[in-house]
């Protein structure tokens, strides 16, 4: 199922793209392509059935912080700040809606 690219082909694309490509160019992106199209041929005859989807590439996990008001010995003095808010009800801070 190897796919080869022309240099018509990259030269249409690159002219749909409104790219300015020479020949050169456009022979070598078509050899170039043409290699990563073998490639992706390559990794579909892979038989990855039982693997398990990759979520890190690490075998770390980022420590959390506990999620807590002035938890890292900042205080936080919430009157003061909503005292200078523009608009506030029930301790929340009020902002113009921008979505209907």
């Amino acid at each position: 199922m190897s796919q080869t690219l022309s240099t018509d082909e990259i030269m249409n694309i690159a002219k749909l793209a409104r790219l300015g490509v020479t020949a050169e160019q456009a022979d070598s992106y078509a050899n170039d392509l043409s290699k990563i199209l073998s490639m992706m041929d390559i990794l579909a005859e892979v038989n990855t059935d039982n693997i398990a989807p990759l979520t890190n590439v690490h075998d770390m996990t980022q420590p959390l912080r506990e999620d807590v008001i002035g938890g890292d010995g900042v205080e936080v003095n919430r009157e003061l700040y909503q005292s200078i808010a523009p608009s506030v009800a029930d301790g929340l801070y009020l902002v113009p809606q921008v979505i209907e």
